[in-house]
């Protein structure tokens, strides 16, 4: 079977270690509480700590970005899948701030590893599709971050720590690892000469990866601030009982999840820009929905379409990455994720900055300010699609 059709088994292999990604980062999120508990410390002391995760990732971003695009995907990926799970298990472990402090900053050292090889290959394995897939990958990271919660969910209930936890977490993705190590795809698009790849490395990156991190920091800005806010403000703005709290924050993942999965079809028959452009419309209809009208009924379908709306951008984003003419995939992409980050941190303290001065409702209308800018990129993103 993997002789007669290989880019089946690549599919998979990209699957699987998708899915591992997902896990991992839903096993350490759903022990948050317990390890916040085990540590003794408050909420301002444990905040401060959990800068320390986006630190490792940020300051990771171009040594792997030169990794992958000197030594190859595969070899990278196989190594961060074994280290982001063992670096899981350390966390567990850590009982001091300090030693907390280090473990984080590997954790996501090695996330980021892990995130820049995988969708590398997820590049590469499109190629050979010559069709879109990515949104299909994506969704393997959300139904896994699913999966994670629930198991997460269950350890609790059986009252088994978060060190145990990780370690049978750490077990499960190992073995995952090892079945799938050679079904990677051997070689990234475009490898050519050491000498070549050395130039493509520490190229500057072109208007065109440019653009497209500016469309990915506009839509991580709008994750950023579904993931933190909406909650907030269903209990504060709508005031609904505590049972309906996250009914917009779910409707808001959920139809994200499902959006990753189907959007392949849409982007291969409609094209990459009509897709983004129904997901800036999407986005601010949304929010009209969201903040419009203070009914629980109205504000939960608002987020279901603004969840909708977020699903294509990042992986229409990392996909486009790979057409880059001057970088290395893995690089274009390490360059297109550093700039999405970057809103999907500031995106919250800003909504926080903007909710203090005018009030929540009205903040999260940066949601529609983000779909607004969306739609004015399209036409230069399809005039650098067509050079």
């Amino acid at each position: 079977m993997k002789k007669s059709n290989p880019k089946a088994w690549y599919r998979t292999a990209v699957n699987a270690f998708y899915f591992i990604q997902g896990l991992v980062f839903a096993s350490w999120a759903g022990r948050i509480p317990e390890i916040k508990e085990l540590l003794g410390m408050n909420d301002a002391q444990f905040g401060g700590l959990l800068f320390c995760l986006p630190l490792g990732e940020i300051c990771s971003m171009f040594p792997i970005g030169y990794l992958v695009g000197r030594f190859g995907s595969r070899r990278m990926l196989i190594l961060g899948a074994l280290l982001y799970p063992l670096s899981l298990v350390a966390v567990g472990m850590a009982t001091t701030a300090v030693q907390m402090l280090v473990v984080l900053v590997l954790f996501g050292a090695t996330g980021n590893l892990t995130n820049i090889a995988v969708n590398t290959q997820a590049v590469g394995v499109e190629r050979l599709y010559r069709r879109s897939i990515m949104g299909s990958f994506h969704g393997l990271w959300s139904l896994a971050g699913f999966t994670g919660g629930l198991t997460g969910a269950l350890m609790v209930a059986l009252d088994i720590t978060p060190h145990i936890h990780f370690i049978i977490i750490f077990a499960v993705t190992t073995v995952v690892v090892l079945l799938m190590r050679s079904a990677t795809l051997p070689r990234d698009y475009r490898m050519k000469s050491l000498e070549e790849n050395q130039r493509k490395i520490f190229s500057r990156p072109d208007h065109f990866i440019l653009l497209l991190g500016l469309i990915a920091l506009s839509s991580s800005i709008c994750e950023g601030t579904v993931f933190d806010w909406t909650n907030i403000y269903f209990d504060e703005v709508l005031e609904v009982p505590k049972n309906l709290v996250r009914f917009g924050y779910i409707a808001a993942m959920g139809s994200m999840t499902l959006g990753r999965f189907t959007v392949d079809r849409f982007i291969t028959r409609f094209g990459a820009i009509r897709v983004l452009q129904c997901s800036g419309v999407l986005l601010i209809v949304g929010l009209c929905f969201a903040v419009g009208v203070r009914y629980v009924a109205t504000s939960t379908f608002g987020f279901l379409l603004i969840g909708a709306g977020m699903s294509p951008v990042i992986p229409i984003c990392y996909s486009l990455s790979g057409r880059s003419k001057r970088l290395l995939p893995g690089m274009a992409i390490t360059t297109v994720s550093t700039i999405g980050f970057l809103g999907f941190l500031a995106g919250p303290p800003v909504i926080g900055f903007i909710s203090h001065a005018v009030g929540l409702r009205w903040a999260l209308c940066v949601i529609a300010v983000v779909g607004v800018s969306i739609l004015s990129l399209m036409p230069e993103l399809n005039r650098q699609l067509k050079k």
